[in-house]
């Protein structure tokens, strides 16, 4: 069984992976019967595609949506009933869930800010204190390391000699 080396082009893959995603969700096997690219390679177009990783010599996913992006569509459908909701994500190809999640990540994102800058401040504020702790016990370290080393060169210099004068 001879293997198909043949590349896609970006374009060929962007429009078989939207045709495999909501709103169209075209099932890999009838793709796969109709473009004859094996299934394998379909659905790994599409798992990389929900994953939010760009297929190889694709850019970035069309399911991939920058936060701004993501702060219009909330922007847009504030005011949508739910049944209205449900179709411009059908339209858009979007999941509700999604939309609901992003709504909740703006709303949350407003909370807390001034205790965020407070926080930010503090620990700020720690680690200067922190810092000026260690240097002065590294100034108190010092001494101590070169006592110690002393120390420790003239035990090793009493056993040499106590070592000389056992031989004799």
């Amino acid at each position: 069984m001879a293997k198909n080396n043949k590349r896609y082009s970006i374009e060929e893959k962007q429009k078989l992976i939207k045709r495999m995603l909501p709103p169209e969700n075209c099932s890999v096997t009838k793709l796969s019967n109709e473009t004859g690219i094996h299934k394998f390679t379909l659905s790994t177009w599409k798992s990389k595609a929900l994953k939010g990783q760009p297929t190889r010599e694709c850019g970035r996913p069309k399911n991939i949506l920058s936060s701004r992006e993501k702060f219009m569509i909330v922007m847009e459908t504030y005011t949508l009933s739910e049944i209205e909701l449900s179709k411009y994500c059908r339209e858009h190809g979007l999941y509700v869930e999604n939309v609901r999640n992003w709504r909740i990540s703006c709303m949350d994102a407003n909370n807390g800010q001034k205790s965020d800058h407070v926080n930010s401040i503090n620990l700020k504020t720690e680690l200067v204190e922190e810092k000026m702790k260690s240097k002065e016990l590294l100034k108190e370290l010092r001494p101590k390391d070169k006592a110690l080393a002393e120390t420790v060169a003239l035990l090793v210099l009493r056993k040499k000699l106590d070592a000389i004068f056992e031989e004799d």
